[in-house]
């Protein structure tokens, strides 16, 4: 159980990593634990699928999750860029781009993680939930957290938090690209 425990805290650190830049857009309570919501179903689904399909699907997911991640999360990086540097409006009030594009490229390395978890015997029943809550509870902590630095960084005049935020996630997107290891992970 310790082993199912450790490996939920793991795979959910990307949502952490990424909740925590999301917190620059400065999510209501809400809204964070919608988004986070989201994300825990998807991290739950994801090694329930692996689960089920198995072996073959680990072997083909195994080599791409990194990059279906940093493609989501270059793409809405460069959204939030375009939207705060066109318009003095928020760039994803609601979140509902970060709730559409966001989860399933950080979701994918939970379907290998499933299948690996299917062959060493696991019922697919307890590793999805746990997943999925771990996933909801470290999003949460992440937006707060960084929806409390990015009210610390307003009193800086004349930084758009939004802009920030895009390139935080556009800079976690290009450095993966180089295959630098960010803070926060695990391969």
């Amino acid at each position: 159980m310790l082993g199912l425990l450790t490996l939920g805290f793991v795979l959910s650190l990307d949502n952490f990593r990424s909740s925590l830049v999301l917190g620059g857009l400065k999510p209501s309570f809400l809204q964070s634990v919608k988004t986070s919501a989201i994300f825990g179903v998807w991290d739950g689904l994801a090694p329930l699928v692996g689960m089920l399909i198995g072996h073959f699907l680990s072997d083909k997911l195994d080599g791409v999750a990194d990059t279906i991640a940093m493609i989501g999360l270059g793409v809405y990086g460069l959204f939030l860029i375009i939207r705060a540097a066109v318009s003095p409006d928020r760039a994803d009030p609601d979140l509902k781009w970060a709730r559409f594009g966001l989860p399933i490229p950080l979701s994918i390395d939970n379907v290998a993680g499933g299948a690996a978890l299917a062959l060493a015997g696991y019922t697919p029943w307890l590793a999805p939930v746990l997943f999925g809550g771990m996933t909801f509870v470290m999003s949460v902590a992440g937006h707060q957290m960084g929806r409390t630095v990015a009210h610390f960084i307003n009193f800086i005049p004349k930084i758009n938090t939004d802009l920030l935020t895009g390139i935080c996630f556009a800079v976690m997107a290009a450095l993966m690209a180089f295959g630098i290891t960010l803070p926060l992970s695990y391969g």
